[in-house]
């Protein structure tokens, strides 16, 4: 086992991770920016090392600083978060030639899956259901009109090496896509380095289903019961909850079979998630494989009570499993809303600032708030704007819903703007309610009604 681990991360997750470590007996190593120098997971840490200047790609993305910060302290391992280098094949592939562990899967498997399209055709050659789209690379607006005239509009045009939204474009017909391909493309270019495209048919009236799962050295692998992350802006997730609740046992168990089969076929280490689409017929289709824990990690947490983290870095270490499929089980229903430092009524700009006062109530049975943040810290413009994450558990999902309306009604953050009043009036919203929102709701039907009231 681990002695000591680096954290190469910061704010709740990075909170989180130390606490874990700090469970398990192991010393914990923070890194930080000189933006971060009175961050909480740098006063939570056994250690902690400054690895550069405030800007991302002169700290958090600084490999060579942070790698030196790991030998120095004697970190025997790594572990990434999610962001930053979390999925960064070269860095887990560094980490090994300096004789450190990376908490994540093996640097090849993350630059397979890492690639949409080659993810997209090892899933096709694992039997998973994939959606209709191009074969291999589109390099030209004509050779994306040609596919995307074979499959149907509307289509999305999508970066090979994609994520966070970047390079994404939905295209309607073939005019739209002579104007957006070049755009798209150099988009992906600076966000990636990398300009290869490919095309998906867009799936329409769908839910956003996701499926984590778990594989040791020994070739145990297990699945979790799986998150709904329906509820989106822009991409990206806003409240996710476990389990589905239009999900049945029968489609729980299709769908944790199909992602073991498609991890055992990569020979896949430690935890990751693999991304579907439903629709309204209840089949599903592959989106994505994330190759790390994920920020809704905590909802699969509350309904089954295993740390994840811990399992990580057990299995990191060379230790099977501590969990068995049949001790993997629902138990209620969790849901999570993402905090964040924007003004859901200015076009949703992020904010900056000091807290200058913070109540975060909890109390009860089955209520979690994972954040960084305490009186006077400070939450500044070089990071996301996710502050924090706001957990509950009930026995049902209406249960879970009356829990975190609880928490979100009683926190106080005073200092910085969050969208904690528009995530009441998501959680107040008839529709919301039925469970049955897909990945449009927010902005095509919840967005144009909402006039900035707690309820809709």
């Amino acid at each position: 086992m681990f002695s000591k681990v680096l954290v190469a991360n910061r704010g709740e997750i990075a909170v989180r991770i130390i606490r874990s470590l700090r469970e398990l007996g192991i010393k914990s190593v923070a890194i930080y920016s000189t933006a971060d120098r009175e961050s909480l997971h740098v006063q939570l840490a056994d250690e902690a090392v400054c690895v550069g200047t405030a800007r991302p790609q002169d700290s958090y993305l600084n490999v060579k600083n942070i790698l030196e910060a790991a030998v120095g302290t004697g970190a025997q391992a790594i572990h990434p978060g999610f962001g930053f280098l979390s999925e960064n094949a070269e860095f887990a592939s560094m980490c090994e030639e300096c004789g450190i562990t990376f908490i994540g899967p093996q640097p090849a498997t993350i630059d397979l899956m890492g690639n949409k399209e080659h993810a997209r055709e090892q899933m096709k050659k694992s039997g998973v259901p994939v959606i209709p789209g191009s074969d291999g690379y589109i390099t030209s607006p004509d050779e994306a009109i040609d596919v995307a005239e074979k499959i149907g509009y509307p289509v999305l045009l999508k970066a090979a090496a994609g994520g966070g939204g970047k390079g994404i474009r939905r295209i309607e017909d073939s005019m739209q896509m002579k104007q957006a391909f070049a755009e798209a493309q150099s988009e992906a270019k600076v966000s990636f380095n990398d300009d290869r495209m490919y095309l998906e048919k867009i799936m329409e009236n769908v839910k956003h289903i996701e499926v984590q799962v778990f594989r040791d050295n020994f070739n145990h692998a297990v699945y979790f019961p799986e998150r709904d992350c329906s509820i989106q802006r822009n991409k990206q997730k806003v409240i996710e909850e476990s389990p589905c609740q239009l999900i049945t046992q029968k489609q729980r168990q299709y769908l944790g079979e199909i992602a073991l089969q498609a991890v055992n076929a990569i020979d896949y280490h430690n935890t990751g998630t693999i991304e579907f689409l439903m629709d309204e017929h209840h089949q599903f289709y592959f989106m994505e494989m994330n190759t790390r824990i994920q920020v809704e990690h905590t909802v699969t947490e509350m309904v089954t009570g295993i740390d994840l983290v811990k399992a990580q870095v057990l299995v990191a270490a060379g230790k099977p499993l501590p969990f068995t499929q049949e001790d993997i089980q629902v138990r209620g229903h969790a849901i999570e809303c993402r905090i964040n430092a924007e003004d859901p009524q200015h076009n949703f700009m992020p904010m900056t600032g000091t807290v200058n006062y913070l109540y975060l109530p909890v109390g009860n049975l089955g209520m979690r708030i994972d954040t960084a943040l305490y009186p006077g810290s400070k939450v500044s413009p070089y990071y996301d704007s996710m502050i924090a994450k706001v957990i509950a558990i009930g026995n049902d999902r209406t249960e879970a819903i009356e829990k975190i309306k609880r928490l979100l009604n009683e926190m106080v953050i005073i200092g910085v703007t969050t969208n904690q009043n528009f995530h009441l009036a998501i959680l107040n919203d008839a529709e919301f309610l039925q469970g049955t929102a897909t990945t449009t709701f927010l902005e095509q039907q919840f967005l144009p009604r909402w006039k900035g009231e707690v309820s809709a």
